[in-house]
């Protein structure tokens, strides 16, 4: 693939690289009938952010994060990679934030968008990580609230049903996913594992554009909730989530190889998971108990309870399959 020079284009061409050998005799000949095309691709995930950035403009006025002034861009401890970061705020937006890693090896986008705790609209969420041919995607609308409360999964999710069925095919399960990391997705979740093509990102950005619109639709007729103990309820919620991932996103071994492990948890903490020092005051252990060690220590493990999903673990109708 060949970026363009504007930031919004993202084509796909492939690498031909004939490999020749020469003979003794001082002939040229080529292996595999003569010539042999080995197609490569690479990716930016800068258009995905771009229609992120103009739809939302579209349904409300976006302004920059004071978190910007800070972060912005990190150069790679090697200098071979940059990290690059946006973060917007908006009348039902607390943070709207991109982190884009771009190394020789490494694409990476980790976007997100958090909504005031005057809403209890999902948090969208895009992870997209890409290593050579090796493509590793989560894309969802996380619940703010338990799913399996009937009224949540009614008001949110049981429109989207459809569009998740649609992706569940195109974009297969991933593998096992712990039961504890299941608690925070929704069941039209996106979890796969692709090789790179332009095929698969061609579907991979499909369902990028139907995830955001859908969210924007959701954002867009959400109403503020005015009781006090809603919204506690609420900022509790999503300080919950900010916890658990600052704490176990799988990201930050990549981040620490990166750009060391001070900025790494500065970057976790403060933008990449903004709120999780805001928002509340209870740590990790208040939230999940199950997680400290005879220590009082947090166990570094993903998973306590061991069990693991092989397959998709919600039926058509959107309903949890406990087995």
């Amino acid at each position: 693939m060949e970026i363009g020079s504007s930031p919004s284009t993202l084509c796909f061409k492939p690498a031909l690289q004939p490999l020749i050998k020469t003979s003794t005799s001082g002939s040229t000949c080529c292996w595999r009938n003569r010539r042999v095309l080995a197609r490569t691709f690479s990716v930016s995930y800068r258009k995905f952010v771009d229609f992120a950035l103009e739809e939302t403009r579209r349904h409300t006025h976006l302004v920059p994060s004071p978190l910007h002034e800070k972060f912005s861009s990190i150069n790679s401890k090697d200098g071979k990679g940059m990290l690059h970061m946006l973060s917007f705020e908006a009348a039902k937006i607390r943070l709207l934030r991109s982190l884009s890693i771009e190394t020789e090896t490494v694409q990476v986008l980790d976007f997100a968008v958090f909504p005031k705790v005057e809403y209890d609209v999902p948090i969208f969420c895009a992870n997209f990580f890409t290593s050579g041919r090796s493509n590793i995607i989560v894309l969802d609308l996380n619940p703010l609230h338990d799913i399996n409360q009937q009224g949540y999964k009614e008001k949110y999710f049981r429109s989207l049903i459809p569009l998740g069925l649609k992706y569940a095919e195109l974009l297969p399960w991933g593998g096992k996913l712990t039961s504890e990391s299941i608690q925070f997705f929704s069941p039209i979740v996106i979890w796969t594992k692709f090789s790179s093509s332009a095929e698969n990102y061609d579907i991979l950005y499909s369902a990028f554009q139907d995830y955001y619109k859908a969210w924007l639709e959701l954002e867009a007729t959400a109403v503020e909730e005015t009781d006090a103990s809603q919204i506690l309820c609420n900022r509790e919620a999503q300080h919950r989530y900010l916890t658990w991932r600052a704490e176990k996103d799988p990201g930050q071994g990549l981040l620490k190889r990166l750009i060391g492990e001070t900025l790494a948890k500065e970057l976790l903490r403060s933008f990449l998971f903004n709120g999780v020092d805001e928002l509340g005051s209870k740590m990790f252990l208040d939230y999940f108990p199950e997680f400290r060690c005879e220590d009082g220590s947090v166990d570094k493990s993903h998973s306590i309870v061991g069990k693991s999903y092989e397959n998709r673990p919600w039926d058509a109708r959107g309903e949890f399959i406990s087995s």
